[in-house]
């Protein structure tokens, strides 16, 4: 299989939410019930279109098909789309604070072919580039398998309420970026 992995831009947003729905609906069957990633869909799942203007998410494209979509942040927000109303744009201090891993999602069938991987590898080099030394996430839990193989470290569970008795797990994770 062949593919770029490129930039997002504003023309790619209806098809990355399109992705990030698909993905998780297929992925995340395994670890999620389907009343969670629905909830989820509402906002602590989908597109900050924040990472897009600030040129740090890129997608992965073969055929003019998406296969995946992520990027980092330099920027407060650890996690979550547009519809989250707790965002937070505030920029953070590379010599203090960490670059934040964000919204990855990898089509069910380009899965396990290395397309996570390889916009993980571009954005902790940018994030690096750009004088971070730590990069931090608040992974799902199929992410959590590609982000432990590529050396981040997991922290306690913690549980975010995505609708009305509905919470779902996500795993805080964290790696230097230092060589």
């Amino acid at each position: 299989m062949t593919w770029l992995l490129r930039q997002a831009t504003p023309a790619d947003c209806a098809e990355i939410q399109e992705l990030i729905a698909r993905s998780i609906r297929a992925l995340g069957a395994e670890d999620y019930s389907a009343d969670q990633i629905e909830g989820a869909l509402q906002g602590a799942f989908g597109l900050d279109s924040q990472l897009i203007a600030d040129g740090t998410y890129f997608v992965v494209e073969s055929d003019g098909q998406l296969l995946g979509c992520g990027g980092w942040s330099y920027r407060r927000t650890l996690f979550g789309g547009d519809a989250r109303a707790d965002r937070d744009a505030g920029t953070l201090d590379p010599g203090n604070d960490a670059a934040k891993i964000r919204a990855f999602f990898v089509d069910p069938a380009a899965a396990r072919r290395g397309v996570g991987s390889a916009i993980l590898e571009r954005c902790e080099e940018e994030a690096r580039r750009h004088g971070f030394r730590r990069a931090e996430m608040m992974a799902t839990l199929p992410g959590k398998r590609l982000y432990e193989a590529r050396g981040y470290v997991p922290e306690e569970r913690v549980h975010y309420p995505v609708g009305p008795g509905v919470t779902i797990e996500f795993v805080p994770m964290s790696k230097n970026l230092t060589r």
